[in-house]
């Protein structure tokens, strides 16, 4: 049962990054979870393990983790998008 909740706070961090910094993220509800989880993951390596937790999730360290990954992987993509219209 904690893995099945790590994955659904893991995919609700992830779709809250998305939702905030208004980019979709490639994937749907697997694309959320996996940002959700990298992003926890970046978050507590970065800000430590403060504020609320849920799941063994620090719920404050992993938005922001996720937030800084979607915005990152957005310009990433978006580059390569606009390099291949260019070509």
């Amino acid at each position: 049962m904690g893995f099945l909740l790590y994955l659904i706070v893991g995919g609700i961090i992830g779709w809250l990054a998305g939702l905030i910094l208004g980019k979709d993220i490639p994937g749907g509800v697997i694309g959320n979870i996996i940002a959700g989880i990298i992003g926890a993951w970046l978050g507590g390596a970065i800000f430590g393990n403060w504020g609320p937790d849920v799941a063994g999730i620090a719920i404050v360290p992993a938005l922001i983790g996720s937030l800084v990954l979607v915005f990152v992987l957005s310009l990433i993509l978006g580059s390569m998008a606009r390099g291949r219209r260019n070509t």
